[in-house]
């Protein structure tokens, strides 16, 4: 069959270069539009689940919600695992299918079973499905911050939730859009307990009241002077001044209106995270997208976003799009693996050049580098794979064994068509080439199936492993094979075209006359001259080896020949290090992935869990400053705790700066170490230092963000927490550890309210009504919602904030007493409310 191929290329050579120039043209579009990534997309088919339960301790979202999701999901077909992590108000339950499976049709699968699992939820509580993302899929961070403060954080957030984020939704590729820090703004009337009782009116008299009050409905159609009129019956408000006219309740002839006993006012959502940047206050907005997007194309489409919302935004509020850009570490890894890919090729072009000293020959060998280059890309493009530096890797690795089959070939062709030149019958210049060609085609076949042989094993690999890997083996075996048909293909073809002139112009040379011409010639020729046949010979016996193979062959005749008198030698000699090799093996490190540099970097400070919002953000800043008289800081953006959107379940007291470097002196050790020392000051806190894409491969690997995880099981939390702490010591015993920290989980603080069923049902109340009135006196209820054009904001019910936070310095239970109105407005509550401190 081969012979086949050889031959017919040889019959249409014009059909096989062009085959091959409409490849190359093809190959080059597709390879400058196909999606370029810094890693193959290594997220095991996932679908996150998301539960927001407001004010639900954790206890309570592991039994009435993660529970319920988990049971629903372990049915699903093609399931590998389920797991789930329950927070204050929050649930996220990871259902992970195998490898391979299609995402849609799993979403689809875990859609249908959340619907069974929303009959034994609590009510008001709906799970949904976050977007299709990787792990690897957060390509942006953007800072939204005034300037010199004219822009309060309550309206920084609204911009960048009704401004930026639909803005960049629209762009085709990204998945989320989460913002942090700020607080989400609403509508929210803080109830006085004291006006309540002077009037007579319980919180639930103005929940319902507020829930009546705004709502538009249909009054059908009316017909007048032969038209017909659409009915609307506007009961909806706009304004704060509207909300406080709204009736509550009607005492002695006269409204009670709800601006008589609540103070109306925009406010903030109760916050689970803050933000800053560069030590001041600030709205972080993640962008994310989804798989298979080019990270690059996403990158500049956000570029031209984020310029265009900045015409529109107040004069000091400032969009900063640099905080973090994996793009740049995208760019940074593919130059780096470009320019080995140039600057092998470079140097094969050199080795071929002064091994033939032809320039034909070395052209005719050096097209198959691009076309094997092309072939390969068009391979990627059929399986959907990204460029990335796992394939361009490949091809790197490849790139000096694309021109052995040509070289093989073309060699052989040359030497023949010399040989044909000096018979007395030359053969025709194709029929030679031919011959040369079947002549070394089995060798060419041998040696490129066994080094594709090699990379076999990698498909075999499973898990992130094979995800990573596969693309490599599969480019530099694409490469590899495409190569070979090209030696079989175009080598032959090129070779007819323009090596028989080569030989055809070397005959016309020769002179007819006397010895002494010559000898006049070889003088009167320039030096440049004279060194080019002294390095290039042109005797027909040697075949016009050049001077370096010439060389070659002098000394490798000379250590042939000794290695063939004495070969227990050779054997012994080869032996020996064969084993000292093997006896070095265990002392060389071992690592999954080399470690990179990013140029941006990621510190985890994490305060003692417990810790409030406001006293973890002080601590952030403090970070950030600190950080900032590092010289080679350029900015930092900080995000503490987590966003409403977000799907990683981080308490208050955990805090991620992204930090971006710029280029010095220092080696990064020395960097690093620096940022350890300026954090090492901070009190109470544990720190980590890293960079975001190693942390989060650390992450899809072990599940925390860290190349070493020691996971410690039992029983006895106590005891596990003791075990952890001597683990941690031991561990910092050792010779390149560094940011060793025991992952903290202990109890945090509670305030609970027992109801007591006796004495409550002496009163005529029923449990949840007390615990409902709790939860809208401390935690706001959102009873309704308003809307502002294409904005709408929540309208939430609670205590005044003043008395919320004086939990904290006064005894629950006086509280309790004074907050608490019911229908029996003369009793204290206190003989069926018990109070007490717990833990977590």
């Amino acid at each position: 069959m081969l012979n086949g191929v050889i031959k017919w290329s040889l019959q249409n050579r014009l059909i096989v270069v062009a085959i091959s120039a409409l490849l190359l043209v093809w190959g080059s579009y597709v390879a400058f539009n196909l999606p370029v990534d810094v890693f193959p997309d290594l997220n095991k088919p996932t679908i996150t689940v998301l539960t927001e339960a407001n004010g639900l301790a954790p206890e309570e979202v592991e039994t009435q919600v993660s529970y319920p999701i988990e049971t629903v999901m372990n049915g699903v077909p093609g399931v590998s695992r389920v797991r789930s992590v329950s927070g204050v108000g929050l649930s996220i339950v990871y259902v992970e299918f195998e490898w391979g499976t299609d995402i849609y049709r799993n979403r689809q699968l875990v859609s249908e079973k959340i619907t069974e699992a929303r009959e034994q939820l609590p009510e008001g509580v709906s799970p949904f499905l976050a977007p299709i993302s990787s792990i690897m899929g957060e390509i942006m961070l953007i800072a939204v911050s005034s300037k010199d403060g004219t822009t309060d954080p309550l309206e920084l957030r609204t911009l960048a939730d009704w401004t930026i984020r639909p803005r960049l939704l629209t762009i085709t590729g990204v998945s989320q859009v989460i913002p942090i820090g700020g607080g989400v703004k609403q509508y929210q009337a803080l109830v006085s307990p004291a006006k309540l009782r002077q009037f007579g009116i319980t919180i639930e008299d103005v929940s319902v009241a507020l829930e009546k009050s705004n709502i538009n409905s249909t009054g059908g159609f009316v017909d007048a002077q032969s038209q017909e009129y659409l009915v609307r019956n506007l009961g909806r408000f706009y304004s704060i001044d509207e909300l406080k006219q709204t009736v509550v309740a009607y005492r002695n002839n006269t409204p009670i209106r709800l601006g008589d006993v609540a103070e109306v006012q925009f406010g903030a959502k109760i916050k689970r995270g803050e933000a800053g940047t560069n030590g001041k206050p600030a709205v972080i907005v993640s962008v994310q997208k989804q798989p298979g997007a080019s990270t690059q194309d996403l990158t500049e489409q956000v570029d031209e976003a984020v310029k265009e919302l900045q015409k529109t935004l107040p004069p000091d509020v400032e969009i900063n799009p640099n905080l973090f850009r994996q793009a740049n570490f995208i760019n940074a890894s593919i130059g780096n693996v470009t320019e080995g890919l140039r600057d092998g090729a470079i140097l094969v072009a050199i080795v071929l050049f002064l091994f033939l000293l032809n320039f034909r020959t070395t052209f005719i060998t050096l097209t198959a580098i691009p076309l094997s280059f092309i072939v390969t890309f068009l391979i990627l493009y059929a399986f959907g794979i990204s460029v990335n530096t796992m394939t361009l890797g490949g091809l790197a690795v490849a790139i000096g064994e694309l021109v052995d089959d040509a070289i093989v070939d073309i060699e052989n062709i040359f030497r023949r068509l010399g040989e044909n030149r000096n018979l007395e019958n030359p053969r025709p210049s194709i029929e030679v080439i031919y011959h040369a060609s079947l002549e070394v085609r089995s060798s060419i076949i041998y040696a490129t199936v066994i080094v594709a042989l090699v990379f076999i094993p990698l498909f075999a690999l499973s898990g992130v492993e094979g995800r990573l890997l596969a693309p490599l083996g599969l480019a530099y075996i694409t490469a590899l094979v495409a190569s070979l048909f090209v030696s079989l293909t175009l080598t032959p073809v090129l070779a007819s075209y323009l090596l028989p002139q080569t030989f055809r112009r070397n005959e016309t040379k020769t002179v007819d006359g006397p010895v002494e011409i010559d000898r006049e010639d070889e003088n009167g020729a320039s030096i440049f001259s004279r060194l080019w046949r002294w390095f290039r010979s042109s005797s027909a016996e040697e075949h016009q080896d050049s001077f370096i193979v010439r060389w070659l062959k002098k000394y490798d005749t000379r250590l042939l020949h000794w290695t063939l008198r004495h070969p227990y030698k050779v054997i012994v000699g080869v032996a020996l290090v064969f084993i000292l090799t093997m006896a070095t093996l265990p002392f060389v490190g071992t690592s999954f992935l080399p470690e990179f540099n990013e140029g941006t970097l990621t510190v985890n400070v994490q305060a003692q869990p417990g810790t409030s919002l406001a006293e973890s953000n002080r601590i952030g800043q403090i970070s950030e400053k600190l950080l900032l008289e590092v010289p080679e800081v350029i900015s930092t953006g900080r995000r503490t705790g987590r966003a409403e959107l977000d799907e990683h379940a981080e308490g208050v007291h955990y805090t991620e700066i992204d930090v971006d470097l710029k280029k010095s002196d220092r080696s990064r050790e020395e960097i690093l170490s620096a940022i350890r020392d300026k954090l090492a000051v901070v009190p109470g806190v544990t720190s980590n230092v890293g960079q975001p894409i190693s942390h989060r491969l650390d992450h899809l690997q072990s599940g925390v963000r860290a190349q070493i995880a020691v996971k410690l099981f039992g029983d006895d939390l106590a005891t596990l927490r003791s075990k952890a702490e001597e683990i941690r010591n031991t561990i910092q015993t050792v010779e390149g550890a560094t940011d060793v920290s025991v992952e903290r989980q202990v109890l945090i603080p509670q305030v609970r309210f027992n109801v007591d069923r006796v004495k409550a049902a002496q009163y005529g109340l029923q449990p949840g009504e007390v615990t409902q009135t709790l939860e809208t006196a401390l935690n706001g209820r959102t009873v309704s919602q308003a809307i502002d054009g294409a904005r709408r904001y929540d309208v939430t019910v609670w205590m005044r904030s003043k008395m919320s936070r004086s939990i904290h310095r006064r005894e629950p239970k006086f509280l309790f007493r004074r907050w608490l109105s019911l229908r029996i407005f003369r009793d204290r509550t206190r003989s069926y409310v018990r109070t007490q401190n717990a833990e977590l």
